[in-house]
């Protein structure tokens, strides 16, 4: 029996009563494969959800688009952003822009996802790529980020690199329904990106993400492959092997002695 997609609705009955699955997808492939094996909810780019055939290769997941706020621009041109999502299937949107843009978005009932703790595009302000919410005083800005993103209207939000403790006592605390990035299990759902769960981040590992499967090993030996089969077709097209009688055609021999007449060749 098909899976259905959850709405706002579900996911808020649920919180607190079990974990979800969340991944970061970057490709149809990827959102196929995430809709095969139960994943509940991605994170996708905006122009994947735009896709025609994305939801027919992932008709029940959870998706939310998102890019960072400068990339979009003011709360104007995130409600027309977000509407453009909506129109195309999107169940919620991330935005890690303004609360004033959050609740902006919010006010025309889109649901909004934001982010709390290590927020990557605002990472500057607290120390870089770190955990966030180590100290009572850095937690307490955690939980009060939570609660502004609550006042805003905010459906739910991304919490990264932050104490499990932390997140755990402000999941309890907050109707916000919390995506936990290396936040530990007292949240409401758990969040991988599949590149780190392919083996194809070739970058810094977080301490959070886990490779399950070695793609870019793969990837390598398909690459030699490549560079391997590409270099026997110019040996071969240098040594006349390419191409071989099985590969042209040829003309029957009294329209070739025709042709030749024509133009006043042998």
């Amino acid at each position: 029996m098909p899976r259905k997609r959850p709405t706002i609705a579900d996911l808020r009955a649920i919180k607190g009563k079990k974990q979800l699955t969340m991944l970061r997808v970057m490709t149809l492939d990827e959102a196929e494969a995430a809709e095969k094996a139960g994943v509940d909810i991605v994170s996708i780019p905006p122009e994947l959800l735009l896709n025609p055939q994305y939801r027919d290769a992932a008709p029940s997941l959870f998706s939310m688009p998102g890019e960072n706020f400068f990339e979009i621009g003011t709360a104007d041109d995130f409600v027309r952003w977000a509407f453009r999502m909506y129109k195309a299937g999107a169940d919620a949107v991330y935005c890690s822009a303004s609360y004033a843009t959050v609740k902006r978005m919010a006010d025309e009932a889109i649901p909004v996802i934001g982010h709390v703790g290590l927020i990557p595009s605002r990472k500057t302000w607290t120390g870089g790529f770190k955990a966030v919410g180590k100290t009572a005083e850095t937690a307490l800005q955690v939980f009060e980020a939570v609660k502004q993103l609550e006042a805003a209207g905010a459906f739910g939000a991304e919490i990264e690199v932050v104490p499990v403790e932390v997140a755990e006592a402000i999941s309890k605390r907050t109707s916000l329904f919390l995506l936990s990035m290396g936040a530990g299990t007292g949240c409401d759902a758990q969040y991988l990106f599949a590149e780190d769960i392919l083996g194809t981040n070739r970058s810094h590992m977080p301490r959070h993400s886990k490779v399950y499967r070695n793609f870019a090993a793969e990837y390598d030996r398909l690459q030699a492959e490549r560079v391997a089969a590409f270099s026997e077709f110019v040996a071969d097209v240098n040594s006349n092997a390419y191409p071989e009688e099985k590969h042209i055609v040829r003309m029957p021999p009294e329209e070739l002695k025709a042709f030749m007449a024509k133009i006043g060749g042998e």
